[in-house]
Protein backbone atom coordinates (compact mmCIF):
# COMPACT_ATOMS: atom_id res chain seq x y z
CA UNK A 1 0.00 0.00 0.00
CA UNK A 2 1.86 3.49 -0.97
CA UNK A 3 1.86 6.45 1.62
CA UNK A 4 -0.89 9.08 2.20
CA UNK A 5 1.02 12.22 0.00
CA UNK A 6 0.69 15.31 2.28
CA UNK A 7 2.20 19.07 0.76
CA UNK A 8 2.84 21.34 4.00
CA UNK A 9 3.08 24.84 3.65
CA UNK A 10 6.69 25.54 5.51
CA UNK A 11 7.15 29.41 6.93
CA UNK A 12 10.64 29.21 8.08
CA UNK A 13 9.06 29.03 11.55
CA UNK A 14 10.07 25.96 14.09
CA UNK A 15 6.01 25.32 14.08
CA UNK A 16 6.05 24.22 10.57
CA UNK A 17 9.56 22.77 10.57
CA UNK A 18 8.45 20.35 13.41
CA UNK A 19 4.92 19.56 12.04
CA UNK A 20 7.21 18.53 8.56
CA UNK A 21 9.24 16.52 10.75
CA UNK A 22 6.36 14.57 12.72
CA UNK A 23 4.84 14.02 9.46
CA UNK A 24 7.23 12.06 7.66
CA UNK A 25 8.04 10.11 11.44
CA UNK A 26 4.28 9.27 11.29
CA UNK A 27 4.76 7.84 7.43
CA UNK A 28 3.28 10.17 5.13
CA UNK A 29 5.14 11.24 1.74
CA UNK A 30 5.90 14.48 2.79
CA UNK A 31 6.08 17.59 0.18
CA UNK A 32 7.30 21.00 1.20
CA UNK A 33 6.45 23.99 0.28
CA UNK A 34 6.99 27.53 0.33
CA UNK A 35 3.94 30.38 -1.02
CA UNK A 36 6.29 33.46 -2.21
CA UNK A 37 3.15 35.59 -1.38
CA UNK A 38 5.49 38.99 -1.78
CA UNK A 39 5.33 41.32 -4.99
CA UNK A 40 9.48 41.69 -6.60
CA UNK A 41 8.43 45.56 -6.19
CA UNK A 42 7.81 45.55 -2.58
CA UNK A 43 10.65 46.39 -0.77
CA UNK A 44 8.07 45.77 2.52
CA UNK A 45 7.93 41.79 2.12
CA UNK A 46 11.35 41.57 1.09
CA UNK A 47 13.15 43.39 3.90
CA UNK A 48 10.84 42.37 6.36
CA UNK A 49 13.17 39.44 7.75
CA UNK A 50 10.91 38.19 10.75
CA UNK A 51 8.32 37.78 8.32
CA UNK A 52 6.86 34.56 6.99
CA UNK A 53 6.97 35.58 3.29
CA UNK A 54 10.48 37.26 3.73
CA UNK A 55 13.39 35.84 1.30
CA UNK A 56 15.04 34.79 4.70
CA UNK A 57 12.00 32.56 5.43
CA UNK A 58 12.45 30.56 2.35
CA UNK A 59 16.10 29.60 2.92
CA UNK A 60 15.60 28.37 6.76
CA UNK A 61 12.61 26.36 5.37
CA UNK A 62 14.62 25.51 2.48
CA UNK A 63 17.14 24.42 5.40
CA UNK A 64 15.03 22.17 7.38
CA UNK A 65 13.51 20.30 4.40
CA UNK A 66 17.02 19.10 3.64
CA UNK A 67 17.67 18.47 7.32
CA UNK A 68 14.36 15.90 7.43
CA UNK A 69 14.88 14.53 3.72
CA UNK A 70 11.84 15.43 1.99
CA UNK A 71 11.53 17.81 -1.28
CA UNK A 72 11.07 21.36 -1.12
CA UNK A 73 9.70 23.88 -3.50
CA UNK A 74 8.50 27.30 -3.48
CA UNK A 75 5.24 27.86 -5.38
CA UNK A 76 4.08 31.49 -6.72
CA UNK A 77 0.55 32.58 -4.67
CA UNK A 78 1.53 36.44 -5.55
CA UNK A 79 -1.49 37.16 -7.40
CA UNK A 80 -4.21 35.53 -5.37
CA UNK A 81 -1.97 37.13 -2.31
CA UNK A 82 -2.68 40.58 -3.89
CA UNK A 83 -6.17 40.23 -4.32
CA UNK A 84 -7.02 38.38 -1.80
CA UNK A 85 -5.51 40.20 1.00
CA UNK A 86 -3.52 42.85 0.57
CA UNK A 87 -6.46 44.58 -1.47
CA UNK A 88 -8.69 43.37 0.80
CA UNK A 89 -6.42 44.83 4.03
CA UNK A 90 -6.25 48.29 1.74
CA UNK A 91 -10.13 48.64 1.21
CA UNK A 92 -11.05 47.14 4.63
CA UNK A 93 -8.92 50.46 6.22
CA UNK A 94 -10.24 53.05 3.56
CA UNK A 95 -13.70 51.93 4.66
CA UNK A 96 -12.94 52.35 8.55
CA UNK A 97 -12.95 49.06 9.46
CA UNK A 98 -10.04 46.78 10.64
CA UNK A 99 -9.61 43.94 8.67
CA UNK A 100 -7.61 40.53 9.89
CA UNK A 101 -5.55 39.63 7.32
CA UNK A 102 -4.22 36.08 8.22
CA UNK A 103 -7.70 35.00 9.00
CA UNK A 104 -8.34 36.26 4.55
CA UNK A 105 -4.91 34.14 4.06
CA UNK A 106 -6.07 31.16 5.80
CA UNK A 107 -9.38 31.31 3.84
CA UNK A 108 -8.60 31.90 0.64
CA UNK A 109 -4.99 30.99 -0.19
CA UNK A 110 -3.68 28.49 2.43
CA UNK A 111 -6.50 26.31 2.57
CA UNK A 112 -8.14 26.92 -0.38
CA UNK A 113 -5.85 28.07 -2.98
CA UNK A 114 -2.98 25.95 -1.49
CA UNK A 115 -5.12 22.80 -0.86
CA UNK A 116 -6.63 22.96 -4.07
CA UNK A 117 -2.73 22.89 -6.13
CA UNK A 118 -2.39 19.78 -3.13
CA UNK A 119 -5.21 18.03 -4.85
CA UNK A 120 -4.18 19.03 -8.54
CA UNK A 121 -0.47 17.03 -8.00
CA UNK A 122 -2.42 14.01 -6.19
CA UNK A 123 -2.07 14.70 -2.69
CA UNK A 124 -4.19 13.49 0.07
CA UNK A 125 -3.88 16.28 2.29
CA UNK A 126 -2.43 19.56 3.03
CA UNK A 127 -0.67 20.32 6.42
CA UNK A 128 0.45 23.30 8.32
CA UNK A 129 1.79 24.11 11.36
CA UNK A 130 -1.22 25.71 13.18
CA UNK A 131 -1.80 24.81 16.93
CA UNK A 132 -5.53 23.23 16.90
CA UNK A 133 -7.15 19.77 16.15
CA UNK A 134 -9.74 18.24 13.76
CA UNK A 135 -11.46 15.42 15.01
CA UNK A 136 -14.37 13.49 12.77
CA UNK A 137 -17.52 13.34 14.92
CA UNK A 138 -18.23 9.66 13.85
CA UNK A 139 -21.98 10.04 15.07
CA UNK A 140 -22.88 12.82 12.97
CA UNK A 141 -20.72 12.01 10.01
CA UNK A 142 -18.64 15.77 10.68
CA UNK A 143 -15.18 17.19 10.78
CA UNK A 144 -14.46 19.52 13.97
CA UNK A 145 -12.19 21.90 14.48
CA UNK A 146 -11.40 21.82 18.67
CA UNK A 147 -8.57 24.06 20.15
CA UNK A 148 -5.04 22.54 20.85
CA UNK A 149 -4.05 21.30 24.09
CA UNK A 150 -1.97 25.04 25.15
CA UNK A 151 -4.56 27.69 24.89
CA UNK A 152 -1.82 29.72 24.93
CA UNK A 153 -0.78 29.48 21.77
CA UNK A 154 -4.74 28.16 20.35
CA UNK A 155 -5.08 29.27 16.72
CA UNK A 156 -8.92 27.87 15.97
CA UNK A 157 -9.26 31.92 15.62
CA UNK A 158 -7.58 32.27 12.55
CA UNK A 159 -9.64 28.87 11.13
CA UNK A 160 -13.00 29.55 11.76
CA UNK A 161 -13.76 29.38 8.04
CA UNK A 162 -12.43 26.06 7.07
CA UNK A 163 -15.30 23.73 5.41
CA UNK A 164 -15.79 20.06 5.51
CA UNK A 165 -13.73 19.31 2.36
CA UNK A 166 -10.82 21.46 3.88
CA UNK A 167 -10.88 19.93 7.43
CA UNK A 168 -11.29 16.07 5.69
CA UNK A 169 -8.08 16.86 4.10
CA UNK A 170 -6.10 18.73 6.59
CA UNK A 171 -3.60 17.81 8.73
CA UNK A 172 -2.81 19.76 11.77
CA UNK A 173 0.44 18.03 13.62
CA UNK A 174 1.08 20.41 16.38
CA UNK A 175 -2.16 20.57 17.99
CA UNK A 176 -1.44 17.57 20.80
CA UNK A 177 1.58 19.66 21.86
CA UNK A 178 2.99 22.34 23.83
CA UNK A 179 5.19 25.18 22.42
CA UNK A 180 7.76 24.41 24.29
CA UNK A 181 7.84 20.39 23.42
CA UNK A 182 7.43 21.76 19.65
CA UNK A 183 10.75 23.92 20.67
CA UNK A 184 12.46 20.94 21.99
CA UNK A 185 11.88 18.69 19.52
CA UNK A 186 13.41 21.30 16.91
CA UNK A 187 16.30 21.40 18.80
CA UNK A 188 17.03 17.71 19.13
CA UNK A 189 16.62 17.69 15.11
CA UNK A 190 19.71 19.90 14.84
CA UNK A 191 16.93 22.49 13.20
CA UNK A 192 18.19 25.58 13.81
CA UNK A 193 14.80 27.27 13.83
CA UNK A 194 14.54 25.93 17.20
CA UNK A 195 14.96 29.15 18.71
CA UNK A 196 13.61 31.75 16.55
CA UNK A 197 11.14 34.40 17.68
CA UNK A 198 7.45 33.67 16.89
CA UNK A 199 6.53 36.24 14.01
CA UNK A 200 4.20 38.88 15.55
CA UNK A 201 3.93 40.89 12.41
CA UNK A 202 1.72 40.80 9.43
CA UNK A 203 4.13 39.79 6.77
CA UNK A 204 3.39 42.35 3.95
CA UNK A 205 3.47 45.21 6.88
CA UNK A 206 6.64 47.02 8.20
CA UNK A 207 7.53 47.66 11.81
CA UNK A 208 3.34 46.96 11.96
CA UNK A 209 2.69 50.52 10.36
CA UNK A 210 -0.19 49.89 8.88
CA UNK A 211 -1.42 53.29 8.35
CA UNK A 212 1.94 53.85 6.38
CA UNK A 213 1.18 50.86 4.35
CA UNK A 214 -2.26 51.76 3.41
CA UNK A 215 -1.36 55.29 2.09
CA UNK A 216 1.45 54.46 0.29
CA UNK A 217 -0.36 50.95 -1.15
CA UNK A 218 -3.26 52.72 -1.92
CA UNK A 219 -4.67 54.77 -5.17
CA UNK A 220 -6.91 57.28 -2.62
CA UNK A 221 -5.49 60.59 -1.34
CA UNK A 222 -5.65 59.95 2.75
CA UNK A 223 -7.94 63.19 3.64
CA UNK A 224 -8.05 64.88 7.01
CA UNK A 225 -11.36 64.80 8.81
CA UNK A 226 -12.86 65.95 12.30
CA UNK A 227 -13.18 63.91 15.42
CA UNK A 228 -16.56 64.69 16.63
CA UNK A 229 -18.22 63.67 20.18
CA UNK A 230 -21.25 60.84 20.40
CA UNK A 231 -23.36 64.08 19.87
CA UNK A 232 -21.58 64.88 16.63
CA UNK A 233 -19.99 68.33 18.30
CA UNK A 234 -17.00 68.85 16.57
CA UNK A 235 -13.96 68.31 18.62
CA UNK A 236 -10.99 68.65 16.55
CA UNK A 237 -8.88 67.53 12.93
CA UNK A 238 -8.07 64.20 12.58
CA UNK A 239 -4.91 62.72 10.20
CA UNK A 240 -6.92 60.36 8.39
CA UNK A 241 -9.41 57.31 9.24
CA UNK A 242 -6.73 55.12 8.23
CA UNK A 243 -4.72 55.70 11.54
CA UNK A 244 -7.38 54.87 13.87
CA UNK A 245 -9.06 51.75 15.23
CA UNK A 246 -12.48 51.49 17.76
CA UNK A 247 -11.27 51.81 21.29
CA UNK A 248 -7.87 53.57 20.72
CA UNK A 249 -7.10 56.38 23.34
CA UNK A 250 -3.76 56.62 22.51
CA UNK A 251 -1.95 58.49 19.60
CA UNK A 252 -5.31 60.64 18.71
CA UNK A 253 -3.14 63.77 18.74
CA UNK A 254 -5.50 66.16 20.86
CA UNK A 255 -5.99 66.32 24.57
CA UNK A 256 -8.96 66.84 26.02
CA UNK A 257 -8.59 67.00 30.10
CA UNK A 258 -9.85 63.37 30.54
CA UNK A 259 -9.21 60.07 28.94
CA UNK A 260 -10.96 59.97 25.22
CA UNK A 261 -11.64 56.92 23.05
CA UNK A 262 -12.43 55.66 19.41
CA UNK A 263 -15.88 54.75 19.52
CA UNK A 264 -17.00 54.48 15.78
CA UNK A 265 -15.27 55.65 12.27
CA UNK A 266 -17.62 56.96 10.07
CA UNK A 267 -16.08 56.81 6.27
CA UNK A 268 -19.15 58.87 4.55
CA UNK A 269 -18.54 61.87 6.99
CA UNK A 270 -14.61 61.18 7.08
CA UNK A 271 -15.50 61.80 10.99
CA UNK A 272 -13.69 59.49 13.88
CA UNK A 273 -16.16 59.27 16.69
CA UNK A 274 -15.05 59.62 20.26
CA UNK A 275 -16.61 59.20 23.52
CA UNK A 276 -15.22 57.93 27.10
CA UNK A 277 -14.62 54.36 27.82
CA UNK A 278 -18.35 53.32 28.88
CA UNK A 279 -19.24 54.30 25.52
CA UNK A 280 -16.51 51.84 23.66
CA UNK A 281 -19.05 48.74 25.97
CA UNK A 282 -21.10 47.11 23.89
CA UNK A 283 -23.24 43.47 23.93
CA UNK A 284 -24.91 43.19 20.75
CA UNK A 285 -23.39 42.89 17.64
CA UNK A 286 -24.44 41.50 13.18
CA UNK A 287 -21.86 39.36 11.66
CA UNK A 288 -22.01 38.51 7.96
CA UNK A 289 -19.70 35.98 5.86
CA UNK A 290 -20.64 33.36 8.53
CA UNK A 291 -19.42 30.04 8.57
CA UNK A 292 -20.56 27.07 10.52
CA UNK A 293 -18.27 23.71 11.50
CA UNK A 294 -20.42 21.60 13.75
CA UNK A 295 -23.49 22.03 11.57
CA UNK A 296 -24.74 23.77 8.02
CA UNK A 297 -26.69 26.67 9.69
CA UNK A 298 -28.82 27.19 12.47
CA UNK A 299 -32.54 27.64 12.83
CA UNK A 300 -33.14 28.52 16.45
CA UNK A 301 -31.27 30.29 18.65
CA UNK A 302 -27.92 28.72 20.28
CA UNK A 303 -25.75 29.63 23.23
CA UNK A 304 -22.19 29.57 22.72
CA UNK A 305 -18.93 31.09 24.17
CA UNK A 306 -17.63 33.61 21.70
CA UNK A 307 -14.41 35.89 20.82
CA UNK A 308 -14.44 38.95 19.42
CA UNK A 309 -10.78 39.42 18.40
CA UNK A 310 -8.19 36.76 18.63
CA UNK A 311 -6.34 38.02 22.08
CA UNK A 312 -9.78 38.22 24.13
CA UNK A 313 -11.09 35.19 25.80
CA UNK A 314 -14.35 33.46 25.04
CA UNK A 315 -17.48 35.29 26.80
CA UNK A 316 -20.89 33.43 27.23
CA UNK A 317 -23.41 34.55 23.97
CA UNK A 318 -26.58 33.63 22.23
CA UNK A 319 -26.73 33.75 18.61
CA UNK A 320 -29.62 34.63 16.69
CA UNK A 321 -30.04 33.80 12.75
CA UNK A 322 -30.45 37.30 11.06
CA UNK A 323 -30.03 37.01 7.12
CA UNK A 324 -29.17 34.57 4.58
CA UNK A 325 -25.88 35.07 5.66
CA UNK A 326 -25.41 36.76 9.34
CA UNK A 327 -26.05 36.42 12.94
CA UNK A 328 -26.47 38.79 16.13
CA UNK A 329 -24.73 37.98 18.88
CA UNK A 330 -25.99 39.19 22.24
CA UNK A 331 -23.35 38.43 25.02
CA UNK A 332 -24.14 38.11 28.75
CA UNK A 333 -21.88 40.91 29.47
CA UNK A 334 -20.78 44.23 27.49
CA UNK A 335 -17.73 43.74 25.32
CA UNK A 336 -14.89 46.19 24.93
CA UNK A 337 -14.26 47.70 21.73
CA UNK A 338 -16.26 45.51 19.33
CA UNK A 339 -14.65 46.04 15.85
CA UNK A 340 -16.05 46.23 12.32
CA UNK A 341 -13.82 43.74 9.89
CA UNK A 342 -12.04 41.78 12.97
CA UNK A 343 -14.35 38.16 13.05
CA UNK A 344 -16.50 36.72 16.04
CA UNK A 345 -15.52 33.49 16.51
CA UNK A 346 -17.96 31.13 18.69
CA UNK A 347 -16.72 28.15 20.74
CA UNK A 348 -19.06 25.19 22.83
CA UNK A 349 -16.11 24.26 25.20
CA UNK A 350 -12.73 23.14 23.36
CA UNK A 351 -15.36 22.74 19.92
CA UNK A 352 -15.39 25.73 17.41
CA UNK A 353 -18.64 26.45 16.62
CA UNK A 354 -17.99 28.56 13.59
CA UNK A 355 -17.25 32.35 13.23
CA UNK A 356 -18.25 35.32 10.47
CA UNK A 357 -16.87 39.20 9.79
CA UNK A 358 -18.24 41.85 13.01
CA UNK A 359 -20.50 44.20 10.22
CA UNK A 360 -22.65 46.15 12.79
CA UNK A 361 -21.97 47.14 16.24
CA UNK A 362 -25.38 47.37 18.10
Amino acid sequence: MSKKKVMIGMSGGVDSSVAAYLLKEQGYDVIGVTMKLWQDDDDDLIENEGGCCSLAAVEDARRVADNIGIPFYVLNFREVFKDKVIDYFIDEYLNGRTPNPCIACNKHIKFDDFYKKARQIGCDYVATGHYAKIEKDEEKGRYLLKKSVTDKKDQTYALYNMTQEQLEHTLLPIGNYEKDKVREIAKEMGMNVHNKPDSQEICFVKDNDYANYVKRHSNKRIEEGFFVDTKGKVLGKHKGIINYTIGQRKGLGIAFGKPMFVVDIDPNRNTVILGENDDIFSKELIAKQVNFIPFDDIKEPIRVQAKIRYSAKPSPATVYKCGEDSIKIVFDEPQRAITKGQSVVMYDGDVVIGGGVIDERL
